[in-house]
């Protein structure tokens, strides 16, 4: 069972937007060296929609070969065309990935039977352990309990990402659903309350800039230290808020710029972070005691 602190890892770009390998190298060897405990790759924070196919699935294969068994790789292979999703998967699972993350269909608002169908059709076409990712906010549809009780019997569905913000509602899905599925937290702001109330990890963004501390937070609370996991979450907590101040991975990726561990590449639709933003980001930066460049 894949546990603990997850990273949703940035994909490194170079000025003119092509993926700068190297740096994403380094990311991979700095969060191993730190105790991140897994690597979703070419999810939401690593960019997945400006991505093109060849790109995703190049990817994918590079992160597995770089890191080599050291740590679990889960691919990102989530998409509104069903079809798309299981050649995605299907990729994921011939390079090698040790499972993948699929989020709900996105835009063209299935209904929950839509949604019951989608992911059975990619669990029974793909045998590779797949965690479903439900994050309404982005998606513009909201994968239900009720649905995720008729999926979790299908043996390859092995998870549930919960981003809806919501601690009763995670804490729902662990205490209905926990014995079937494993739930990982998708919001670093609740995380730490709700793996102290059964979750067992967290898909996280501020790991990408702290990775010991997000380590070390969901490792206290996997092993139900409260007190300590609390105390050591609030070093970050400002983390938590400020790298969502523009859309994900915006802040993040400007905060690794100013770490110097990426360069400033991003994708249009977006564009790197306002001006207006930039100390807010940093002083959540330096009450994490995080090192910056610039």
């Amino acid at each position: 069972m894949i546990q603990g602190s997850i990273v949703a890892i940035v994909t490194p770009m170079h000025e003119n937007g092509d993926i700068d390998y190297t740096a994403f190298d380094q990311l991979l060897e700095w969060h191993i060296d730190s105790g991140t405990d897994a690597v979703v790759v070419v999810g939401t924070t690593g960019e997945s929609a400006t991505l093109t196919v060849e790109e995703h699935c190049q990817l994918v294969a590079h992160c597995v070969e770089r890191v080599n068994q050291r740590i679990p790789v889960i691919a990102g292979t989530g998409s509104n065309s069903t079809q798309e999703a299981l050649f995605f998967t299907e990729s994921a699972r011939s390079h090698g990935a040790d499972a993948c993350l699929l989020v709900t269909p996105y835009y063209n608002k299935p209904s929950q039977e839509g949604l019951f169908q989608h992911f059975r059709t990619i669990a029974e076409a793909v045998d590779i352990p797949q965690i479903l990712y439900n994050v309404p906010a982005r998606t513009g549809c909201d994968l239900l309990p009720e649905t995720l009780q008729r999926l979790a019997p299908i043996p390859n569905i092995v998870g549930i990402k919960e981003a809806t913000g919501d601690v009763p509602r995670g804490l729902q899905l662990v205490q209905e659903l926990g014995d079937q599925l494993t739930v990982y937290c998708g919001d670093d702001a609740i995380a730490a309350e709700l793996i102290l109330g059964g979750a067992m990890g967290n898909i996280s963004v501020t790991a990408n800039v702290a990775p010991s501390i997000m380590h070390e937070v969901c490792q206290l609370c996997i092993s139900g230290q409260a007190g300590a996991a609390r105390e050591l979450n609030s070093h970050v907590a400002m983390l938590h808020q400020n790298l969502f101040l523009e859309s994900n991975p915006v802040p993040v990726k400007w905060a690794l710029k100013t770490m110097g561990k990426i360069g400033s590449g991003i994708r249009l639709p977006l564009v790197e972070l306002n001006p207006d933003f930039h100390a807010q980001v940093k002083q959540a930066m330096v009450a994490a005691k995080i090192e910056l460049n610039s």
